[in-house]
Parts: C-alpha cells; sequence; structure tokens
C-alpha cells in the first residue's frame, strides 16, 4: 500500500526535460503515434512463448508516469506468470463468466458482445505467457497505520492503464482487457490486502500465428462522432 509522511511541505523545481518541436515535426509525430496505435487490436489467441521480465517491468515503469489525484498513484499491477496460478485464475474467471452470460448479463449486452464472439470459454488466461492484475488502492496509509483518502482513484487508475496498453503495444506485445465481475478472487490469488479492488485482468503475450480478430473490433468512431470543437 501507499504510505506518507503526515505532513509533506510543497517543493518546487524546473520544469524537466519537457521539449518543445517545430509544428511540422509535431504534426508528424501526432500522425505517427496515431497510425502506430490504431495498429493495436485486442487479442484473445495468444502464444505460449514466454516475455521477458524487463520488458514488462519497462511498460510498467511507463505506466507508473501516469498523472493521479494528488499524485497518490493509487495502483498496484501484479504479474502473473506462474502457471498454477493462471490456472486458478481461470477457473475462478470462468465460473463468474458463466453465471453472467447465463443469469447476470441482460439480453442488451449480450446482443452488445454478439460481434466479438466473446463466451464463458477463457484459454487465454492460461495459453497467454503474463496476466496483470491491476488494483486500485482507495485508501492509503500514513506512517502510523492510520487511513488516509486517495482521491480520484478510479479515472488515475485508468489512465494508468491506459499507459500501459500503450507502452505493451509499442513494445510489439498484444493485450486483452478482461474484466470478470465480481473479481475478489485475485486478490486471494495474488495476495492483495481487501483495501485493494481488482479492476482488470490484463492478458500480454504475442499472438498467435494464425490469430484471428473479429472485424468489429476495428470499426472506430469518426473524428466528428467523438470530439466536438468550442471556438
Amino acid at each position: 500500500m501507499n504510505t506518507k509522511t503526515l505532513t509533506e511541505p510543497l517543493v518546487l523545481e524546473p520544469l524537466p526535460d519537457y521539449r518543445e518541436y517545430p509544428e511540422s515535426e509535431m504534426r508528424e509525430r501526432a500522425l505517427w503515434f496515431r497510425e502506430d496505435i490504431a495498429r493495436r487490436r485486442t487479442v484473445r489467441e495468444f502464444d505460449s512463448r514466454s516475455v521477458p521480465k524487463d520488458i514488462i517491468e519497462q511498460c510498467l515503469l511507463s505506466a507508473a508516469t501516469a498523472p493521479s489525484g494528488a499524485n497518490q498513484q493509487p495502483w498496484h499491477f501484479s504479474v502473473i506468470t506462474n502457471p498454477g496460478c493462471k490456472k486458478r485464475i481461470r477457473i475462478a474467471a470462468e465460473a463468474e463468466e458463466r453465471e453472467f452470460y447465463t443469469h447476470r448479463a441482460p439480453q442488451e449486452w449480450l446482443d452488445a458482445l454478439a460481434p466479438l464472439g466473446t463466451d464463458s470459454s477463457k484459454p487465454f488466461l492460461e495459453d497467454a505467457p503474463a496476466l496483470i492484475a491491476i488494483f486500485a488502492q482507495k485508501y492509503g496509509l500514513n506512517e502510523d497505520g492510520s487511513k488516509f483518502s486517495h482521491y480520484y482513484y478510479p479515472e488515475s487508475v485508468g489512465i494508468a492503464t491506459g499507459f500501459l496498453i500503450a507502452a505493451l503495444h509499442h513494445a510489439g506485445l498484444a493485450t486483452l482487457t478482461h474484466t470478470p465481475n465480481p473479481m475478489k478472487f485475485l486478490n486471494e490469488i495474488c495476495a492483495r490486502p481487501t483495501l485493494e479492488r481488482a479492476t482488470i485482468l490484463l492478458v500480454v503475450g504475442y499472438p498467435k500465428d494464425d490469430c484471428k480478430v473479429p472485424v468489429h473490433g476495428g470499426i472506430k468512431k469518426k473524428l466528428e462522432e467523438i470530439s466536438t470543437w468550442i471556438e
């Protein structure tokens, strides 16, 4: 859990490492990133090849640079590569998914999922070399053991997760955001305290050579559908 001293004085420093580019280069960089991130697709067919630990660690460090409310950094990333733990996670996740698809999900939701071809079977939880359980910390602990609130912690963890997905993609890895609900079983398997709440199980690895993805997943809204300008 995050800890802090009871009083932390304001300390300022010059803005480090900011770089401003000529407008022509800005356009090139913006276009390059858009085209690169647009290649990212959610993958459900993973090769079992292992991913070097240091590559995932660098991506986690990238995620850790994300902005957060009061810079409290209310996240924890549990990386699971142990086959036994992955099997336990798959068993628990599929149990929740069967309940979801059979009883909890309204028909409207099932209809929305149909073009993606998802169901309660989640073999990728064992096939992929790494799972990253992302935990949100609603509270932190003072040095005396008392609690303090983390502000905007859902938003902060969401931003860090986006950074992580982008970093993994940039490194050449495929991902899947898996959200079985509820996910309390991850606290037990990952030995995380009850003050933390699992938000996403990120599946990480290389896609299989013959990997196929749903056409529907590549259809994105147009700029005019997602943005407006007020000038």
